[in-house]
């Protein structure tokens, strides 16, 4: 699974509450992110090996910066976890994957096993 690039807020706005994806992951960020670049690849292994029914999404910041503005993304990387078209999971800056995935864990569990 690889990440569905966005290009304008309404495709996002369209995968996130389209009834299309019932849980997703928007990942924003830009090319000049050196972070960003090594953690990208990261967070796309933990979503397809520990929560395949995440979609994930990215949006470049710089390209669109429309975007961001829509969801208050105001620093890079900045990840996004919704469900059901609501936000429940925002972490930007210094991702700890090992704390975030337990995050995850907690809502996809509920939401997926109920």
């Amino acid at each position: 699974m690889d990440y569905k690039i966005i290009t304008s807020k309404d495709q996002l706005d369209k995968a996130l509450y389209g009834n299309k994806e019932e849980a997703a992951l928007v990942y924003f960020s830009h090319e000049k992110c050196n972070v960003c670049k090594v953690l990208r690849p990261k967070v796309a292994e933990l979503i397809r090996n520990k929560f395949p029914k995440i979609d994930l999404i990215y949006a470049d910041t710089q390209k669109y910066p429309e975007i961001s503005g829509q969801y208050s993304v105001f620093t890079v990387p900045t990840i996004l976890v919704f469900f059901d078209g609501r936000e429940y999971i925002r972490e930007s800056r210094f991702v700890n994957l090992s704390k975030f995935e337990e995050r995850i864990q907690k809502f996809y569990e509920a939401y997926f096993e109920s």
